[in-house]
């Protein structure tokens, strides 16, 4: 069993490589848009988890995993060409909703950061201006 550091090193270099095949080597119109968000390796190095997210959303989720699912043979061996292990862990992959979560997130935010603004901006403009003297001017 390897250390938590190198673990965690074994870890980093598999998200790199796998990130380099996606892009240039695997020809799957159905990975196009797939990204490598995090990878999860047993400590007995059987199999490495790995979490993908795309830009295109949750709705290609499926189709996306199929595609990676069918290449997964030819993204191990190719991983194993680029990566010094005695064995290379089985693939298995996974949606990361953490994106979409994080994007809904913001949104819900920014709608609460307009209402507050909409209501600072009401509460500021009901407001009587005062004169010179301390008393109120009327409108």
């Amino acid at each position: 069993m390897p250390s938590e550091i190198r673990l965690k090193r074994i870890q980093d270099q598999i998200r790199r490589v796998l990130t380099e095949i996606l892009e240039s080597k695997v020809s799957d119109p159905r990975v196009d848009t797939a990204y490598i968000t995090d990878v999860d390796v047993d400590r007995e190095l059987d199999f490495a988890n790995v979490y993908v997210s795309s830009l295109a959303g949750e709705d290609m989720a499926k189709e996306i995993l199929q595609g990676l699912e069918h290449a997964s043979g030819f993204i191990r061996y190719t991983l194993s060409q680029e990566i010094n292990l005695r064995v290379m862990p089985k693939l298995r992959f996974y949606w990361d909703e953490t994106p979409d979560r994080a994007d809904r997130i913001e949104a819900l935010l920014d709608v609460m950061r307009e209402e507050r603004s909409a209501r600072l901006e009401d509460s500021l403009s009901d407001e009587k201006p005062v004169s010179e003297d301390g008393d109120e001017e009327s409108s």
